[in-house]
């Protein structure tokens, strides 16, 4: 199997070979990035005009308050509130990190393929997908534990967010380190290069797939943990802040030189953070 992914070398190798494959294959290439740019539209959507018809929510600007709901101290949390709670992060999860899944989705396309001329069995790239999204939506659950246990330390604003400013001040620093470190270099070369991990790891059939999709996302997940703290920083109900974040970590995985920027941001979140702790001390 490895020879079938060796052709395969990068994110951007793939995207590159796409203007030279057929029509067929251009087009299934259209329909993978059609349908999971659809999925996270459906995500966003909901985000945006969803949460108001739940139970104690409106909307305000371009960020959602909370009314009811315990999200914001004012009243312990019920079980349909945990419910709430965690829907609104899977679809937060599913609106942020499907964009990220439209490189590793193409080159296991390419892979399959190759895979195929050759005789070896072959899972839908839905099947990856799946466990890539999966490991995402299992995070909600410790992302909803995380903010039940702030709200009971009443350290969350209306909006979701800190609202001790020393308490954000300290996780910009902190993710800003993170992103200096050698696990986050490791993880986002990976991130970078999908097809290294594929063809290290390639498993026929459905569950082959789908255990290649989580540990993709297991670095995924190994590059972005820290930002996701940084939705407590600008509000998690700051649609504006959760866009800015979701585009710094796709941008991250394509973009030319992301390794260099990410070095950059992550100085730039260490002296800003710095700063603000000293003024606000």
């Amino acid at each position: 199997m490895t020879s079938a992914v060796s052709g395969v070398s990068s994110v951007r190798n793939a995207f590159a070979r796409a203007r030279l494959w057929p029509d067929s294959h251009r087009r299934e290439g259209l329909v993978v990035v059609g349908a999971l740019a659809g999925a996270s539209a459906v995500a966003w959507l909901y985000l945006i005009f969803g949460f108001h018809s739940l139970p104690g929510m409106q909307m305000s600007g371009s960020a959602v308050t909370p009314m009811k709901m315990a999200m914001g101290t004012l009243h312990a949390w019920t079980v349909g509130d945990v419910l709430l709670t965690l829907l609104m992060w899977a679809v937060m999860m599913v609106a942020m990190m499907l964009p990220s899944a439209v490189p590793l989705t193409l080159v296991y396309g390419a892979v399959a393929r190759k895979a195929q001329r050759q005789g070896t069995p072959v899972s839908p790239a839905s099947s990856l997908v799946a466990g890539y999204l999966g490991l995402w939506i299992v995070l909600s659950v410790g992302l909803t534990a995380a903010q039940w246990g702030l709200d009971r330390l009443s350290l969350l604003s209306g909006s979701m967010a800190f609202n001790d400013a020393r308490l954000g001040a300290f996780v910009v620093v902190a993710a800003g380190i993170y992103e200096l470190t050698p696990l986050k270099r490791a993880c986002l070369d990976r991130c970078r290069d999908p097809a290294r991990t594929i063809a290290q790891h390639w498993r026929a059939g459905r569950a082959g797939a789908l255990r290649m999709g989580v540990r993709l996302g297991v670095y995924c997940l190994g590059c972005c943990w820290v930002l996701m703290a940084l939705l407590f920083v600008g509000g998690v109900m700051n649609l504006v802040w959760v866009a800015a974040i979701a585009t710094f970590v796709l941008l991250e995985k394509i973009a030319p030189m992301a390794t260099v920027w990410s070095r950059i941001v992550g100085t730039a979140m260490i002296a800003g953070g710095a700063v603000g702790a000293v003024v606000l001390a």
